[in-house]
């Protein structure tokens, strides 16, 4: 019996079909879903694109891809790095098979697709983490793919979107996946001294070293609702403190009335504001449009 098991983002409820006789019409799989905020079944065509409740609003995870296509422009977005290889620098036990089905299964080649696009016909570089692929651990490529993406946004003179969804460092890559988080730093701070605008969108979950590292670095940093964000676990910070925390806790409401974030979008917002806030903060600003 496993220890543990991998939280679904959300209960899907189907027909057993081995259940019921031949001659019935049989009913395709996957029509329904439960939602685990307010717990109501839904349609799953009334989730739609953006993967959102529509009796409460709730947000379920969305691949990278399934974000890119509610992001940016039709036909616009061009990959960076895809000839890039992760290694197995620590010999880790079955790591490189682990990396082999989950590039299958995702349709990526690591934990992060970056690359070029346009958001309203505004020129972006667009970095998105996604949670299914080791959950979206900090690795050794997911580092430099982060970092070319502010190299080639710095010499270009371009904004970056980052979209963060993330565990932290890659255990089975050690202290290589932590050197990421400086690495990153360093060219987000080139990027800054540049005086070009990077806007990050913290997504579910966002925690470890990417939280205390480039996730909170952005001259503007969003989240969706009720997001997860934070560094170490709850569990673990209650036994250190020996006190109970708040049950919001670590949530992206609790985060914004802290100061920790600067505004929660819901997804249904997101690309009106992210196109808003890049139309700003770009050195033509509104004129370009005039």
């Amino acid at each position: 019996m496993a220890l543990f098991r991998k939280k679904k983002d959300y209960i899907r409820i189907s027909p057993n079909r081995e259940e019921h006789p031949k001659n019935q019409p049989s009913v395709p799989d996957n029509l329904w879903a439960k939602c685990p905020n307010c717990k109501k079944t839904i349609y799953t065509k009334e989730i739609g694109q953006e993967k959102s409740c529509p009796n409460c609003g709730y947000h379920f995870r969305l691949n990278a891809w399934q974000r890119l296509a509610i992001t940016v422009d039709k036909k616009s977005f061009v990959e960076f790095d895809t000839d890039l290889v992760t290694k197995d620098p620590l010999q880790f036990p079955g790591y490189q098979e682990k990396i082999s089905q989950m590039q299958s299964k995702t349709h990526l080649h690591e934990a992060v697709l970056t690359g070029i696009a346009k958001i309203d016909g505004q020129t972006i570089v667009i970095g998105i983490m996604d949670a299914n692929f080791i959950m979206g651990s900090m690795g050794t490529v997911v580092g430099e793919k982060i970092t070319r993406l502010f190299e080639y946004a710095t010499q270009k003179s371009l904004p970056v979107v980052l979209f963060t969804a993330s565990g932290g460092a890659r255990m089975q890559e050690g202290i290589f996946s932590l050197m990421q988080m400086a690495k990153i730093s360093a060219a987000v701070k080139a990027h800054s001294n540049a005086g070009l605008c990077y806007i990050t969108v913290l997504t579910d979950p966002t925690t470890g070293g990417v939280t205390a590292s480039f996730a909170m670095q952005g001259d503007i940093i969003l989240a969706e609702p009720r997001v997860l964000i934070g560094f170490a676990g709850r569990r673990v910070i209650e036994q250190t403190l020996k006190q109970e925390l708040p049950d919001d806790f670590q949530k992206a409401e609790f985060l914004l009335a802290h100061g920790f974030i600067d505004q929660i979008v819901p997804r249904n917002e997101l690309r009106t504001r992210l196109s808003t806030l890049i139309k700003l903060h770009t050195q033509k600003g509104w004129l370009s449009n005039e």
